[in-house]
């Protein structure tokens, strides 16, 4: 009989046990639930488990972004401690230190700065940025402050269902139309932008809300000329008005009719979404459309603005939106232009001073400029900071809903303190660079990432109960 196979056997179990020996007793692992690729806005538990009781470990969190400076890669990390089960997690322990503080679930998403030290690759495209990856890294911390790396995790926050489809539609200038394939016809959603005109909200809003179960028709109404690093640029949609001028109400009713040709829109069921000055719009026309099921106006007015814009002669001569061919009466601005001369001398721009100047200069101009949105019956839903620095949008949501709560008409008000005019997100994407250029959006990144966290599971509620 051979000893060989014997002899073989011993030497792999030995070496087996000297393995065994050589390997750390715990096998540190970073988890994701309810998955690690979910759709973007879903809630996340991230928690690091198998670890020693009181040890320390740093998380890090890093994602490429495409910004309008270009792309950018971020980052943001947190150190915490071990609770006596050996488990860090993340939406019940609050870090030592890092990136953010408090107890915070999505803290590692909306905290991320830019990296100037760690460029996206040289040459790369932002529609070439993998900006959906979240890549999560955890650091074992030993006595002597040594980092070890012990685990890593990708993340992908997956902007887009994968069924969804998007089209352009030729019938309005930079409009984009998206909806799941396949079932039953669906509930349709118009979305409309704010001042930053363009098709960027159609481009990029319309098929994530597309993703929660819906038509979406993203409808651009105003395209202004830009600007960038070599000077101005030409507007991106020249079909469109270059000024920001008796924006027709009517639009609205041309994408109705548009909606109730399609084959996946369930024409009975159409609602708004409106964005800033998307909001005045949406309020405006709800306010004269009953056709409309449901409106959601973030950061809202409660009244009509001055327009602006190249084809507009002279000071307080017209106004942002008209409805059958007549004027909306509105408020004007005071110091306007004289605002945005602070940048030439490096001040900052805020908006709201010669917004709220002009109203307080013309009360006998507020009575007929405010939105009669109380002539509306159907839902709305209203979100607002008070630290908003565009305009008072959470002033202004609050005067809406005390003129629909005097009817008892259904509205959902939602004002949050301390947030700024950028709080349209899901509250897992950075909200740091929102006042880093000269015109300020208000608020704080805490306060703005707090305020979308919150209120985008109420979002989408909201469209639920109201729109299927």
């Amino acid at each position: 009989m051979s000893t060989t196979a014997p002899i073989a056997t011993l030497r792999r179990l030995c070496l087996a046990a000297a393995l065994a020996l050589a390997l750390p007793s715990h096998a540190q692992s970073i988890r994701v639930l309810p998955s690690a690729e979910v759709l973007a806005g879903t809630p996340l538990r991230i928690s690091v488990e198998q670890l020693k009781p009181g040890s320390e470990l740093r998380l890090r969190a890093s994602r490429s972004l495409a910004t309008f400076m270009g792309p950018m890669a971020f980052e943001s990390e947190a150190r915490f401690k071990a609770d006596a089960n050996g488990r860090i997690d993340l939406t019940t322990q609050a870090p030592i230190a890092g990136s953010y503080q408090g107890v915070d679930g999505r803290g590692l998403f909306w905290a991320m700065q830019p990296v100037p030290t760690s460029p996206v690759p040289s040459g790369a495209k932002p529609a070439a940025i993998d900006s959906e990856r979240v890549q999560l890294q955890a650091f074992a911390l030993d006595a002597g402050g040594k980092e070890s790396l012990v685990s890593e995790q990708t993340v992908t926050l997956r902007r887009v269902a994968k069924d969804v489809q998007t089209r352009t539609v030729e019938t309005f200038p930079g409009a984009q139309f998206s909806s799941q394939t396949g079932g039953a016809k669906r509930a349709a959603l118009i979305l409309l932008g704010g001042s930053e005109g363009g098709s960027y909200m159609a481009k990029t809003m319309a098929p994530e809300l597309a993703s929660q179960g819906y038509a979406v028709l993203g409808l651009p109404y105003y395209s202004p000329a830009g600007w960038s690093a070599q000077g101005p640029t030409p507007a991106e949609l020249p079909a469109l008005p270059a000024s920001f001028k008796n924006i027709e109400l009517e639009l609205l009713e041309k994408a109705r009719d548009w909606l109730a040709q399609q084959a996946e829109v369930d024409a009975q069921r159409i609602g708004v979404y409106g964005i800033s000055k998307g909001a005045e719009f949406a309020l405006n026309a709800a306010a004269r459309m009953p056709w409309i099921k449901a409106v959601v106006a973030v950061v809202p007015t409660d009244v009509v603005w001055e327009g602006w814009g190249p084809d507009v002669k002279g000071l307080d001569s017209a106004s942002s939106f008209s409805w059958k061919g007549q004027a909306l009466p509105w408020v004007p601005y005071k110091g306007f232009a004289e605002e945005f001369a602070n940048a030439a001398s490096g001040q900052p721009i805020i908006i709201r001073r010669p917004q709220d100047a002009g109203r307080a200069a013309h009360p006998e101009r507020v009575p007929a400029a405010r939105i009669p949105i109380e002539n509306y019956a159907g839902p709305v839903m209203l979100v607002g900071g008070s630290d908003d620095q565009v305009w008072d949008s959470g002033g202004m949501a609050r005067n809406i809903e005390a003129s629909r709560a005097k009817l008892g008409l259904p509205t959902l008000s939602l004002v949050y303190e301390g947030a700024g005019h950028a709080i349209s997100g899901n509250g897992y994407a950075p909200t740091t660079q929102s006042n880093r250029g000269p015109m300020k959006m208000g608020g704080t990144p805490a306060a703005d990432a707090q305020a979308q966290g919150d209120a985008y599971p109420k979002l989408l509620e909201f469209l639920r109960k109201n729109l299927r």
